[in-house]
């Protein structure tokens, strides 16, 4: 495992009941266009045919289960095994599991959607690439990513100290060309004012791997 991720599994395990209780216990109450977006998401799932999801870098499990609540077959993965614990204790009628993103325990082709919930910000830029090429990989053709991220109006992505681990901020545009060039279709975008005093944008971004896109066979999850 590369040294960064074993310093962000590492970093969020200390803080897993700190992290629960500021994000997990809200449930999105105070954040309504993250949460329209992700109800977003949901209904273009369930559109596909295909209501399986995976909510990479879940945390804790509490937008895994806003999917579920919104109809979506949704399960958990983490590098966290803290986070897992968690997830498993405050959600137990659902699943949950450890997984890098990089090499996620999926199957080609086996599902409708995937959810980045400001997941990959810990990612370095020169990684990123293959991580959002392993997302597309086990998307349906017409499976969706929604992915959310921290945005900067510059050129470049921009490395700042993220209350748990070091992350990346990221110019929309350039997420938008790494998610072409892993083969899927961004097609909606929403920027909104920062809620925090790092003054980067809050960003969501949608796409979808092509309809005739080349099936990878009978979708199924990997074991």
């Amino acid at each position: 495992m590369p040294q960064h991720q074993d310093e962000t599994r590492t970093a969020y395990d200390g803080v897993v009941e700190l992290y629960a209780s500021l994000f997990a216990d809200r449930r999105l109450e105070a954040q309504p266009f993250t949460r329209n977006m992700i109800a977003t998401f949901a209904e273009l799932v369930r559109g596909t045919g295909n209501p399986r999801a995976a909510d990479v870098g879940c945390g804790p499990g509490h937008l895994t289960a806003l999917l579920h609540d919104l109809g979506v077959d949704a399960f958990g993965l983490d590098l966290s095994p803290g986070m897992v614990a968690h997830a498993r204790r405050a959600h137990p009628a659902l699943r949950f599991d450890e997984a890098r993103m990089e090499a996620l325990p999926v199957a080609d082709g086996a599902l409708g959607g995937v959810l980045a919930h400001y997941s990959t910000i810990h990612t370095p830029p020169d990684e990123l690439p293959a991580l959002l090429a392993e997302q597309a990989r086990v998307l349906a053709p017409g499976g969706l990513l929604l992915v959310s991220f921290f945005a900067t109006d510059g050129p470049d992505p921009v490395r700042f100290d993220h209350k748990v681990t070091p992350a990346y901020s990221w110019p929309s545009d350039r997420i938008a060309e790494l998610l072409a060039a892993a083969g899927l279709a961004p097609f909606a975008r929403l920027l909104h004012d920062p809620a925090s005093e790092r003054g980067f944008l809050d960003a969501h971004m949608l796409a979808r791997r092509p309809w005739d896109a080349p099936d990878e066979g009978t979708p199924k999850l990997a074991r």
